[in-house]
């Protein structure tokens, strides 16, 4: 998951808008730190469950990162109350499918995890701990392209 968040990171520029949806433990933040390597923002890329969304400005003179934890928000109101600069930056949304109605554009990526590969809490405060010596586990991802900005392909 890390090495494919670096290859998105690689490919977006501000104004870009990822939604991540998967259980607990899918690899929405693993993503999302290796989305932050490829866009060359400063780290550590964290969940920001406890404070909804964290800012993690660019090293390299490209947009910051801002990753989004939508669990807790209600309704896409409560997201325009965080005033995110959404033309700015990249804006990363872990839980976010259905609050972004109204963006023009955006991807939406799915992640599958097959049951029975491990338990997602503990792989998810192992990898949180240390990526390097988190398990690896098979995972599926659908990914979907919404807009203008993808219609000729999400990799392309």
């Amino acid at each position: 998951m890390h090495e494919l968040g670096i290859e998105f990171g690689r490919r977006l520029g501000a104004g870009d808008l990822v939604i991540l949806t998967g259980e607990l433990g899918a690899g929405k933040t693993t993503f999302t730190r290796g989305l932050g390597e490829g866009l060359g923002v400063r780290g550590p890329v964290q969940s920001p469950t406890f404070v909804i969304a964290r800012t993690h400005p660019s090293l390299v003179g490209g947009a910051p990162l801002i990753h989004v934890d939508a669990y807790r928000l209600a309704d896409s109101s409560e997201l325009e109350d965080l005033d995110l600069d959404f033309d700015g930056s990249v804006v990363v949304a872990e839980w976010g499918a259905g609050l972004v109605d109204a963006r023009d554009s955006w991807l939406e990526i799915v992640i599958d995890r097959p049951v029975g590969a491990g338990d997602g809490e503990a792989d998810a405060a192992e990898a949180d701990d240390n990526v390097a010596e988190a398990p690896i586990e098979p995972r599926a991802l659908t990914v979907t392209g919404h807009g203008p900005r993808w219609q000729d392909g999400v990799l392309a």
